[in-house]
């Protein structure tokens, strides 16, 4: 794609189809024998969750939260709307949020408050991606993929201006 907005690769496909094969593995022997379902967050996580799923050699089950956070473009607001919940109830099940990106932890801190008030038998999350100089609150992710600059990432399901998702790599945002 030849476009002047995607500025330098952050993590190549190969970097990203290594790293979640064994991420794949280690929950797969973390959750034997567990009733898990992972969550994933739209729109981001949908690349990042099917992949890793096909690494995944246990029984799982997969939902779907959609949020909205962002007051701007580029800034989370902290304020979080849910635009579509869970199909089904977590009560008891042992949850794995799989988010795309850790920015300032605000939203995803929203959504363990409220997963983790549906009683869940247990609540981890694992993120492709954290930006630790971005993170406004202490939220420990069990999983975590790469840990990137502070720089706007686009590709393998993060967008700007819902373009981009379809790269198979994650890149910076030239703005």
């Amino acid at each position: 794609m030849d476009d002047p907005t995607i500025g330098a690769t952050l993590v190549s496909s190969e970097e990203l189809q290594a790293r979640i094969a064994e991420l794949g593995v280690t929950i797969s022997r973390d959750y034997e024998g567990k009733d898990l379902v992972m969550v994933g967050v739209l729109k981001g996580a949908v690349l990042f969750l099917a992949d890793l799923m096909r690494h995944i050699d246990i029984p799982c089950e997969i939902d779907f939260m959609a949020v909205s956070s962002y007051g701007s473009q580029t800034d989370s607001s902290g304020v979080v709307r849910i635009l579509k919940d869970l199909d089904a109830s977590i009560q008891g099940r042992d949850v794995l949020i799989v988010e795309d990106i850790i920015d300032s932890g605000l939203t995803l801190q929203y959504l363990m408050r409220n997963l983790g008030a549906r009683d869940p038998a247990s609540l981890e999350v694992c993120s492709l991606l954290t930006k630790p100089e971005r993170l406004r609150v202490d939220l420990p992710a069990k999983y975590v993929g790469f840990e990137i600059p502070n720089e706007f990432a686009i590709g393998y399901g993060l967008d700007h201006g819902q373009r981009y998702r379809n790269l198979d790599y994650v890149a910076a945002l030239v703005h």
